[in-house]
């Protein structure tokens, strides 16, 4: 008998979204004490800011270039290497997803993928090495587990939540996507999750070593928690984002030092379809909706942290908590009313970038807590896995385990951007080294990607998508340590050209060759 896994990730969390990485609204004493009892990573970065590649990362192992799901709306091909089948194969560990995969396009209308219909046919797996998965959503619709459980038991609920990537009005201030779902709070996604969880643990015999991956949806978008939770926190009472621009007026002018797209999104120029509703223009939100968003995904972040609590508790009833490792993070960011805005998409800042992530050892394995600043990244998860279940670490896996003490020697994480439309064609090359960020905008394409006049007008309304082209001359440089905000980009200061010159070169001189031929954009998400 060896070590268990316990993988918890979110949807769209911030870093500073906990109290062990300084939050200050949301209770978060569970993951407070996983963080507490085992290793903080404090310069975590994912290798995509979108769910699909960040997930394609995680499960295989590789850079969104390998394994090629490159954006949102291509699907991972059902024979990717998967870390769950591996120790399955290599350990004979049991093992299950319970909650958000999203490792083929969601929005299907005919049921084209696999996951999509698996609630729907009653099937839970195997699945890419899973020998159990049952799957949710932000929203109780399609083929999902959950829609399906909802649906059966409990059809009044469903209409309680807000409507995805619409942008419709909500909560008290008329902010997007906002609303105070009368769900009771058992039945609600979250508390769903950690209920499938607890199931599938019950299910297995107290000498097998598992591996589960434990995937709450939230706190992403729409934000609609169930209503008896969601007034915990009173949206009036809290303070406005340090990263929030005091005026419009100061907003332009941060944003105007960007390339092109960061202002014309905030302006209302570029519907930004990839990262949130194309509907939405940042502009014209008030101080008033982003403290009522920010609240509810404190409330959001909050019953995560209870779940978790709740799972810790039965893996202690069975008697295995000596011997699980848990490993927490999620697969992006939220902007949060960072620079004036919300959602997330082709804007590599720290609020999309930077991941909380936390390692606690097993304690039979008495690895001493650590807080480590070396950065690391979520392609370094899988071969993780493989230490812990003591399992060979496999060719194709290109990240290494996470180190358990500071002195790894590592020195830089990389995150890429491709467009999935091929109207927009964007391209950014991103690498985090000795506090400092530098993004290359490559030249743009038009060539590749989904077809963005194919997106459902209802998601579409009247917006269109401007021509935005970059020459391969464009980038942002930031130096983290005098600019946390990353207000001021130093891309064109003269008294910074080595120092962008150098991090380029080691940026290219780091990244693994694409795949080839690229895998095609199937569906807008």
């Amino acid at each position: 008998m060896g070590r268990k896994i316990l993988f918890i990730t979110t949807d769209q969390q911030r870093y500073d979204s906990l109290g062990c990485n300084g939050g200050k609204i949301a209770r978060t004493p569970n993951i407070d004490r996983l963080a507490a009892q085992g290793i903080n990573y404090r310069r975590a970065h994912n290798q995509n800011v979108v769910c699909m590649p960040a997930r394609a990362t995680m499960i295989t192992g590789q850079y969104v270039r390998t394994h090629g799901v490159i954006a949102n709306g291509i699907a991972l091909p059902e024979n990717a290497p998967s870390a769950a089948g591996w120790l399955r194969e290599q350990r004979g560990y049991r093992t299950a997803l319970l909650g958000k995969a999203h490792f083929q396009p969601a929005f299907d209308l005919q049921g084209r993928w696999v996951e999509n219909t698996m609630g729907r046919k009653g099937e839970t797996g195997p699945y890419r090495g899973f020998d159990r998965i049952e799957m949710a959503m932000h929203v109780p619709l399609g083929g999902w587990h959950y829609s399906v459980w909802l649906a059966n038991n409990h059809p009044g609920d469903i209409t309680g939540f807000a409507p995805l990537l619409t942008a419709a009005p909500g909560g008290d201030t008329g902010a997007p996507e906002v609303k105070y779902n009368p769900i009771a709070r058992e039945r609600y996604h979250t508390d769903w999750v950690a209920d499938r969880t607890i199931a599938f643990l019950d299910s297995i015999d107290a000498r097998d070593d598992w591996f589960v991956w434990m995937s709450f949806p939230d706190p992403h978008h729409p934000w609609d928690p169930p209503e008896k939770e969601a007034r915990r926190i009173n949206w009036r009472d809290l303070d406005l984002p340090e990263g929030y621009p005091k005026s419009r007026e100061q907003a332009e002018k941060i944003l105007a030092q960007k390339p092109r797209h960061w202002l014309d999104w905030y302006q209302g120029r570029f519907s930004n379809p990839e990262g949130g509703p194309m509907t939405f223009v940042p502009a014209a939100m008030t101080a008033d909706q982003v403290r009522e968003v920010n609240a509810l995904v404190h409330v959001e972040n909050e019953l995560i942290d209870e779940a978790v609590g709740r799972v810790m508790a039965r893996i202690g009833e069975r008697g295995w908590d000596a011997d699980t490792d848990v490993i927490f993070t999620t697969d992006h960011g939220e902007l949060q009313g960072d620079f004036g805005l919300l959602y997330k998409g082709p804007y590599h800042v720290d609020a999309l970038m930077h991941l909380p992530m936390i390692w606690r050892p097993a304690p039979s394995a008495k690895i001493a807590p650590a807080e480590i600043s070396e950065p690391v990244g979520q392609l370094d998860l899988a071969p993780t896995f493989c230490q812990i279940a003591n399992a060979p670490i496999p060719n194709w896996m290109q990240g290494a385990p996470l180190p358990i003490a500071s002195g790894s020697g590592r020195e830089r994480v990389l995150t890429e951007w491709d467009s999935q439309f091929a109207q927009i064609g964007m391209h950014l090359r991103t690498i985090y080294r000795d506090g400092w960020v530098c993004t290359v905008y490559e030249k743009s394409t038009r060539d590749f990607g989904y077809n963005a006049n194919l997106i459902p007008a209802v998601l579409r309304g009247s917006q269109s998508i401007l021509d935005i082209r970059y020459d391969g001359i464009e980038g942002e440089l930031y130096n983290l340590r005098e600019d946390p905000r990353q207000w001021r980009n130093l891309w064109s200061d003269d008294g910074y050209k080595k120092m962008k010159s150098d991090l380029i070169a080691d940026l290219y001189d780091n990244l693994p060759r694409p795949r080839d031929p690229q895998l095609p954009v199937e569906a807008p998400a």
